[in-house]
């Protein structure tokens, strides 16, 4: 019995280790485990299979693009510090005489010959009228002349000089040019600045700015000229050197309502003085003209115009007259401001727009530096137009 039992045992652990080996035969998969492989023999990753079934995902690359180079911020001009406006015709005197000493030297010479015939006065009233004295003022010099050298008789150089010298100024007139910048209470002073192109009206609007804050003024600046992108540029880069505000529209925006702009901007910020560059008006065509009168009217809703200068070329004589007399029809001038005076011995132009116009020359521009626009003095012109006795 116990060897049967023994045998039964026997056949029981057979049977079982029959059956754990077919399991491993034969499970899910249907193939063995591959054979585990020493590190240093296993395949790199790249290298590796792609077994049955699975999907392998590949990582992207993003190449990043370098940084763009950052354009550096615009510089800005450095802030100029002006000179004042005092005495700035007394240094400028010396370049002044230069173009001016033709005029002087050539009457005096005529004035210190021996003898004074008809023929000599006549050559001395030429000189004049050349010079765009014009005809009644170089003829009430002439007559007034006359009368002196029959009493003083023989004459020095120096009595001569002292003569010209005294008609001169006599008819250049002793006028009020002061310019008229005082503001009211919070409101700025308006000075309109007027004249055709080419003449130096936007230089000389940016030239008086400039002299403003070299006494002490906070100016603003309208750029009305909105016709010439040119002209609003230019006066930016007035503005910016000596750190004026700059009011400025679109190209072909209503000048009228940039000046209003400039002159609200002018209260808002306090400002002395409010200069506005209004566009170059041919003096020929109405509308434009027209328009000038707007650019007044709509200013003064804001506030006073207190200042409408006339922006004259000294080079144009008698055709700068007639620009003259028409700008005064449609604005109230107060002013001349006479550029290219150091490029022209026809200075003469002083006595007459002057005598035309009743209206003072105020400012003269003798050359093209920052610093050469300056408040006229007639003493100082004409001592200059004369020249130095030596």
């Amino acid at each position: 019995m116990e060897g049967y039992l023994g045998l039964i045992v026997i056949l029981v652990v057979i049977a079982l280790l029959a059956a754990g080996g077919m399991f491993l035969l034969f499970r899910p998969g249907g193939r063995a485990a591959p054979p585990t492989l020493p590190p240093e023999q296993a395949p790199a990753p790249e290298e590796e299979e792609v077994r049955e079934g699975t999907v392998v995902e590949e990582t992207a690359t993003t190449t990043v693009p370098p940084p763009s180079p950052v354009a550096p911020p615009p510089v800005k001009p450095k802030v100029e510090v002006p000179p004042p406006s005092a005495g700035r015709m007394v240094r400028l005197r010396a370049r002044l005489a230069r173009s001016e000493s033709a005029l002087g030297r050539g009457l005096l010479e005529l004035l210190s010959r021996d003898r004074l015939d008809e023929e000599v006065w006549e050559e001395i009233e030429e000189t004049l009228i050349m010079a765009d004295v014009g005809v009644g003022p170089t003829q009430a010099m002439v007559e007034e002349l006359r009368t002196k050298v029959k009493v003083l008789g023989s004459r020095t150089e120096e009595e001569v000089r002292g003569l010209l010298r005294e008609q001169l100024l006599a008819q250049i007139g002793d006028m009020d040019r002061t310019l008229n910048i005082r503001s009211h209470g919070e409101r700025p002073a308006v000075v309109l600045v007027v004249g055709v192109n080419g003449t130096g009206k936007t230089t000389t609007a940016g030239k008086l700015a400039r002299s403003l804050v070299g006494d002490g003024k906070k100016v603003v600046l309208g750029a009305a000229d909105t016709f010439r992108a040119a002209a609003a540029d230019q006066l930016q880069t007035w503005g910016e050197r000596v750190g004026a505000e700059v009011v400025r529209g679109a190209e072909g925006a209503d000048p009228a309502s940039v000046a209003f702009d400039a002159t609200a901007k002018g209260i808002a910020d306090k400002a002395d003085v409010v200069i506005i560059d209004t566009a170059g008006r041919l003096h020929t065509k109405t509308g434009l003209m027209d328009e000038l009168g707007k650019v007044k009217r709509v200013v003064e809703k804001k506030a006073t115009v207190d200042e409408v200068l006339l922006v004259l070329d000294a080079t144009t004589g008698q055709n700068g007259m007639r620009q003259a007399q028409v700008f005064a029809e449609v604005v109230n001038v107060t002013g001349i401001a006479l550029t290219k005076l150091d490029g022209t011995a026809r200075g003469g132009i002083v006595i007459s727009v002057q005598r035309e116009l009743g209206v003072p020359v105020k400012l003269v521009g003798l050359g093209e530096g920052p610093d050469d626009l300056a408040p006229f003095e007639p003493k100082v012109f004409v001592d200059a137009l004369l020249g130095d006795l030596g």
